[in-house]
């Protein structure tokens, strides 16, 4: 599993509008990267919503927004449209991306055991490097404070 400091694995990405790129695509750039339990639910729904509200915030920063979760492309394209937002999000439905980061985990649901994603964010710098890691996120207040570690990570150089 990827580690603070370490370069992050070039995996490949099936993204709406049915684009496919790899990591190492977004070099030169910071990215925030973020994984979600399932498209057009609740929290995700608001998570998506609050990474939108914030996009010229992060452009401004030079950052490159991606949300993935194990939906089908035609899932993700639905969440992506109705939803207007202005970043791709990754159908990770083999869990390459998943797997890499290591955010499937056994959850509870209604009493039952149930493998799925947990809910993190990760930054990555533009030459690959992984800076921070957020695992077992709550949704609200999150984004202001990837911003505004994104920025002092920045700043820090």
């Amino acid at each position: 599993m990827i580690k603070v400091g370490k370069k992050i694995p070039d995996v490949e990405l099936l993204l709406t509008g049915n684009k496919t790129r790899r990591l190492s695509d977004y070099r030169g750039k910071w990215m925030v990267l973020y994984f979600y339990p399932r498209a057009s639910t609740p929290g995700c729904t608001q998570e998506g919503l609050d990474f939108k509200d914030a996009i010229y915030k992060f452009r401004r920063q030079s950052t490159t927004i991606l949300g993935a979760s194990r939906d089908s492309l035609k899932a993700q394209e639905r969440f992506w449209e109705k939803q207007g937002f202005p970043f791709d999000l990754v159908a990770d439905t083999e869990e390459n991306l998943c797997q890499a980061f290591g955010v499937i985990k056994m959850k509870n649901m209604y009493g039952k055991k149930v493998r799925g994603i947990e809910r993190s964010t990760f930054i990555i710098d533009d030459q690959g490097i992984l800076r921070q890691e957020w695992r077992g996120v709550k949704v609200k207040g999150h984004v202001e404070e990837v911003l505004e570690t994104l920025k002092a990570l920045k700043k820090a150089g």
